[in-house]
């Protein structure tokens, strides 16, 4: 008897057993299809570019200029970002970002879409740039990004002081008074400079523009003082003016079209018609014809030179402070 009920009992458990296993069996699986990655953001890749060649500033205030590799080097770095037109795009989108961080800015343009249709306001925008700084705030997204680029100018100004600085001292060393090598050389390097890579922002810098944080800084400034990039710090500029100090003109079309930028951002419900508008928008012939006349110069300084010592000068003067005058607020120079 106890034989048949333990025998009963296993035979129980293996048919339990049984239908566990052909329920598990049976389960449905859930399957998702993946995930397609998102299209990259042309603003913030080309605005990645603009950090990294302010990195490449920021690392030549204190480079050694021990040696002519020391001076090939530099100019090697700077003009790699002035290859076609890759400078100028990362300007006008790091630019771009500094006037999205100004709500009330968008809000008009985001009201001028809702009553016109977004068509319209992004027709405007992109045929006029200087429509972008009719509205009622844009002066002070316009006084952000002016005061973003005179502070990153400067930066720039104050490493072609320390190169120009350094053609005087550097004269009484006995390497930078020899004769410098074969010109070709240095300006066949100079002609086929590569692209230099990008820095990918911060994780801390995007969720500050994600979530209307004022977290964007001249660029200049995030290599100075890295820990304001950390934490998103920034504020509208007060600008004062002392007597007798010159007013700044920005020019009209150079700040409108950043500002247009900025908007077609906002009110574009489209990230693939977004994007090409944007991609119209990154690109001003004018400050790329003064940065393709800053390299020629600075090609014709080296050629000219005979000792080392003048690279130095010449990086100062084209590499440097001709770039800032190309990317500074008002109409661009060396186009001539």
């Amino acid at each position: 008897m106890l034989i048949s009920i333990l025998a009963a009992l296993a035979l129980t458990t293996a048919l339990d057993g049984d239908g566990q296993d052909a329920g598990m069996a049976q389960a449905p699986v859930l399957q998702l299809d993946a995930v397609e990655p998102a299209a990259a953001d042309p603003l913030r890749t080309a605005a990645g570019d603009y950090a990294a060649f302010h990195g490449v500033v920021a690392d030549l205030r204190s480079a050694p200029i021990g040696s002519g590799e020391d001076l090939d080097s530099a100019m090697d770095r700077l003009t790699a970002y002035y290859v076609h037109d890759r400078l100028v795009r990362a300007w006008i989108a790091y630019t771009a970002m500094i006037a999205a961080q100004h709500p009330e800015y968008l809000d008009d343009v985001r009201e001028l879409a809702d009553y016109y249709g977004a068509q319209a306001a992004m027709s405007g925008l992109l045929y006029d740039p200087t429509y972008a700084i009719s509205f009622t705030h844009a002066d002070t997204a316009e006084a952000s990004v002016v005061d973003a680029l005179e502070r990153d100018s400067a930066g720039i100004r104050e490493v072609s002081d320390r190169y120009r600085a350094a053609a005087y001292d550097l004269q009484a060393t006995r390497w930078a008074q020899a004769r410098a090598g074969d010109r070709r050389v240095r300006l066949s390097a100079l002609e086929n400079a590569g692209s230099a890579p990008s820095v990918p922002l911060s994780n801390e810098f995007l969720l500050s523009l994600d979530t209307g944080l004022d977290g964007v800084v001249p660029a200049s400034a995030l290599y100075d003082h890295p820990e304001i990039a950390r934490m998103g710090v920034y504020t509208t500029p007060q600008l004062t003016l002392t007597v007798g100090d010159a007013v700044i003109d920005p020019d009209r079309d150079r700040i409108g079209r950043i500002l247009s930028v900025a908007a077609l951002q906002a009110i574009s419900n489209d990230p693939s018609q977004s994007s090409e508008l944007v991609n119209a928008l990154l690109s001003d012939p004018v400050v790329e014809r003064c940065l393709t006349w800053a390299r020629l110069d600075l090609q014709q300084c080296v050629a000219a030179g005979h000792f080392k010592y003048e690279d130095s000068f010449c990086i100062a003067e084209h590499a440097l402070l001709d770039v800032s005058r190309c990317l500074g607020v008002s109409a661009a120079t060396g186009t001539d």
